[in-house]
C-alpha cells in the first residue's frame, strides 16, 4: 500500500493531469493520493496559493474582490473543460471560491490558512472527479473526515498524536482515497494551515497513519541532487539516502522537501521516494532508515549562505566554570538561537543564521561579552556560507575530511572554521560567502569525479 502526493507543477494543467491519472492506474498499490493547489504552467503564470493570498488581502482590506475570484474560478475550468469534466464540479468549486467572503474579515486569525487551504481543497475535489470520470473508482475526503486533527496555531499547524487513530481507518477503504495537503482541522473546526511544504507534511502524515509500505512524492525533477544543479552543471540524482542524510541536506539549503515534511515518516518507519510526474520510469532518491549499499561514502554536498559568527577569545577559558553557559544565557535573554559551536583551548565562535541579530542585538551581544564576561576579544563576523559534506558512511572511511581539506586548498578556498558531530553523518566547512560556489564545485569534483 502506497501514499502518493504530488506537488503543484504535477498539477498545474490537464496535460499533467492526465499524467497523474496514468501514474495511479499503473500501480494498484496506490491507493492514497494526497494533491497540491495547482501550480505555475510556466516562469510567467501565476500559482493558485499565491493568487489566494491577493484574495485575501484584497477581501480584509475591503477592496474589489471580483477580478481575482474569476481568475481563480477561471483557472480551474480551464483544467475542467480541457478534461471534459461535468458542469458540476467547477460549479461546486465556484461557490467555495465565493463563500471564502462570508469568512469573518477581522479578529479571526484562521481566516487567513481558510483562503489558502482553498487551493487545495478544490483541486482534491476536481481531480477526485476525474480519476471517477475515467475508471478509477476515487473518493474525495476532507481532512476533517480524514481524522487530520491539528493544533490551534495558524499556519504553523501541528498533528494531534491522537488524530493517527482516525486516520488509521482509511485502510479500509476499497477505493483511491484523494486528500487535499496543506491543512487540518483544529478540535474547535478551524482551518489551520501547516508551514511551508505543509501538502508534503500531510501525505508523510497519512502514509504513517496508513502504515504504508511506501510514501511516493512526486515533483518536477528526477529526485534529489548530489549537489544543487544552479552550481554544478547536470548534477547526479542521489539513488537513496537515509533519513539523517535528508536531514542534513536540508538544513545546508536542499529544498526539495522540507526537512518537518519527514518527521511521522521518520517515525513510522515509512519509506519515502522522491520522483519524477514527467518522468514516472526514473526510480528518483529513496529515503530509508538504513542505507542498503555500504559503498557509498558521501551522498551529496550542499551549501547555505547567511550566517554570522559570534568569535570570543579569552586567555584560561577552559579552566573558567560556566563559561560556555554564560555565553549561551547572554543568546537566550536576546531571544536567539544558535546554530554551531566550534572551540579552542581559549576561543569560541557560535554560529547562527544572520536573521537572528539586528544591529541593536549586535551591539548589547559584544558590550555583554566585554564586561560581564569580560572577554579578551569578541567580534561579529558577517556573509559566511556553510558547506555540509553529508554521508553515514564517512564514520567507516578513513581520509574523507582530508579529500575535502585538499580539494579546498587546491582550489585556494580558505576554511575559516571545521565542525563535525559525534553521529559523523556531515562534516561541515565554514567559508566566506564568495567562495561558497568554488567550494561546491571543488567538493563535488573530488567525491564524484566520473558524474
Amino acid at each position: 500500500m502506497k501514499v502518493t502526493k504530488f506537488g503543484g507543477s504535477s498539477l498545474a494543467s490537464a496535460p499533467q493531469l492526465k499524467k497523474v491519472l496514468n501514474i495511479i492506474k499503473d500501480d494498484p498499490e496506490r491507493r492514497f493520493v494526497v494533491v497540491s493547489a495547482p501550480g505555475k504552467r510556466n516562469a510567467e503564470d501565476t500559482k493558485v496559493t499565491d493568487a489566494l493570498i491577493r484574495y485575501y488581502k484584497e477581501f480584509t482590506s475591503d477592496k474589489d474582490v471580483t477580478q481575482t475570484q474569476q481568475w481563480i474560478i477561471e483557472r480551474y475550468r480551464a483544467i475542467t473543460e480541457e478534461l471534459g469534466l461535468k458542469d458540476s464540479i467547477i460549479q461546486e468549486i465556484a461557490e467555495d471560491i465565493y463563500d471564502l467572503t462570508n469568512l469573518p474579515k477581522k479578529g479571526n486569525p484562521f481566516t487567513y490558512d481558510a483562503f489558502l487551504a482553498a487551493g487545495e481543497n478544490n483541486n482534491a475535489k476536481l481531480i477526485a472527479a476525474f480519476f471517477n470520470q475515467n475508471g478509477l473508482e476515487a473518493r474525495y475526503i476532507h481532512p476533517k473526515e480524514a481524522g487530520i486533527t491539528v493544533t490551534a496555531e495558524p499556519s504553523n499547524a501541528r498533528i494531534l498524536p491522537s488524530s493517527y487513530d482516525k486516520i488509521e481507518e482509511l485502510k479500509d477503504s476499497s477505493e483511491v482515497i484523494v486528500i487535499p495537503g496543506f491543512f487540518g482541522v483544529t478540535q474547535d473546526g478551524d482551518i489551520c494551515t501547516f508551514s511551508r511544504g505543509g501538502s508534503d507534511i500531510t501525505g508523510s502524515i497519512i502514509a504513517a497513519g496508513v502504515k504504508a509500505d511506501l510514501y511516493e512524492n512526486f515533483t518536477d525533477v528526477n529526485g534529489i541532487f548530489a549537489a544543487h544543479p544552479g552550481i554544478i552543471k547536470h548534477p547526479h540524482s542521489i539513488p537513496e539516502l537515509t533519513y539523517k542524510e535528508m536531514r542534513e541536506l536540508a538544513y545546508a539549503g536542499f529544498s526539495v522537501l522540507h526537512d518537518e515534511a519527514l518527521v511521522p515518516a521518520y517515525r513510522g518507519k515509512i519509506p519515502l521516494v522522491i520522483k519524477n510526474t514527467n518522468n514516472p520510469d526514473h526510480p528518483g532518491t529513496r529515503i530509508d532508515l538504513e542505507h542498503s549499499n555500504d559503498h557509498v561514502t558521501v551522498v551529496g554536498i550542499a551549501g547555505d549562505s547567511g550566517f554570522v559568527s559570534i568569535n570570543t577569545t579569552k586567555y584560561l577559558m577552559n579552566r573558567e566554570v560556566g563559561f560556555g553557559r554564560k555565553v549561551l544565557q547572554i543568546l537566550e535573554d536576546l531571544n536567539i538561537s544558535w546554530e554551531h559551536m566550534p572551540t579552542g583551548i581559549d576561543d569560541l565562535s557560535i554560529i547562527l543564521r544572520s536573521r537572528e541579530l539586528t544591529p541593536i542585538k549586535e551591539q548589547e551581544i559584544l558590550k555583554q561579552l566585554t564586561q560581564k564576561l569580560e572577554v579578551d576579544t569578541a567580534e561579529i563576523e558577517h556573509d559566511l556560507s556553510i558547506i555540509m559534506i553529508v554521508g553515514e558512511k564517512m564514520k567507516s572511511q578513513v581520509g574523507v575530511t582530508a579529500t575535502a581539506a585538499k580539494a579546498l586548498s587546491d582550489n585556494e578556498v580558505n576554511i575559516q572554521m571545521i565542525s563535525q558531530g559525534s553521529s559523523e553523518v556531515s562534516i561541515m566547512f565554514v567559508v566566506s560567502k564568495d567562495q561558497e560556489e568554488k567550494a561546491i564545485k571543488a567538493l563535488y569534483q573530488a567525491f564524484f569525479p566520473n558524474n
